[in-house]
């Protein structure tokens, strides 16, 4: 019987889209009917379980999951051995206290002998003990923005995406606990058939998001530039560098990252460049 990779993701919500979406990426298609909780993926060795958010981690240190794809912030909360393997740059939020926003709010030291309400109890007590801040943690599992108005809280420990929640509940942020996003989560019983399966996994998906961080781009230029141009655009080694049919002009091709990209493009049109063109990168393979 073929080993498969097992890998738990979220059974809806943001993290699953996303999740779903990044195995499509890396060539990892996933057929499931309605409401089904266990499925298979076509022309690759790995079946995906559909599970509650909070569960995952608990099905990770057991081994009944190889691998996950959770919220940093779930990870660090469950406070259970697994191991974050990397990063992977989407479902992007933060962990942050908030207040009323009528409150007057000076500082950490607003929360000494207030209430805080959080699903998070964990990760709050840590925070709080780190900056010698004692207030009474009351735990609530979902709706945490609706505490402060009914009396039960003077502030809630939650979530932030956009901020949007916060405001219509009549909440601000005052305080980042942590900055989370979607990592990638293995068991710490992992077989040595299953890793093998993750390491093409993962290269498969660093290939994705090393082609999501950088741009190609192609341009044209007189050869008396080139040179000049080919130091701004060293690319993965050097530009490729080719002749027009018109003498006397080159065309660069070459990759340049999401963060460079437009410091690099005024100092292209600097330099001589013209007929810049960038497209995206589907996948980038070192």
């Amino acid at each position: 019987m073929q080993t498969k990779l097992r890998i738990a993701i979220q059974k809806s919500g943001r993290l699953n889209e996303g999740s779903i979406q990044l195995l499509k990426e890396c060539g990892v298609k996933i057929y499931n009917g309605k409401n089904q909780l266990k499925a298979e993926a076509k022309k690759f060795p790995l079946e995906v379980f559909y599970l509650r958010n909070g569960d995952i981690p608990k099905y990770l240190e057991d081994g009944v999951a190889d691998i996950a794809i959770l919220g940093e912030n779930t990870v660090i909360e469950s406070q259970k051995n697994v191991q974050v393997l990397k990063k992977l740059g989407f479902s992007k939020c933060r962990l942050s206290l908030a207040v009323p926003k009528d409150v007057e709010y000076s500082g950490l030291e607003y929360f000494n002998g207030k209430k805080l309400a959080t699903s998070y109890p964990n990760s709050l007590q840590t925070f709080l003990k780190d900056n010698n801040i004692k207030a009474d943690i009351h735990l609530i599992k979902g709706s945490v923005e609706i505490a402060p108005n009914i009396g039960l809280a003077d502030g809630i420990c939650d979530l932030v995406s956009s901020g949007n929640t916060l405001f219509i509940n009549n909440l601000k942020e005052v305080q980042i606990m942590m900055k989370s996003e979607a990592v990638l989560v293995a068991s710490p019983k992992i077989s040595e058939e299953a890793q093998t399966i993750l390491d093409k996994l993962i290269f498969r998906m660093n290939a994705v998001m090393k082609g999501k961080q950088n741009k190609y781009i192609l341009l044209n230029a007189p050869n008396d530039k080139v040179q000049a141009i080919a130091n701004i655009l060293p690319g993965m080694k050097s530009p490729t560098i080719v002749p027009l049919v018109e003498e006397g002009w080159s065309s660069l091709h070459s990759v340049i990252t999401e963060d460079d990209f437009w410091e690099i493009i005024d100092q292209l049109k600097v330099a001589g460049a013209q007929g810049i063109l960038v497209t995206p990168i589907e996948k980038m393979v070192l």
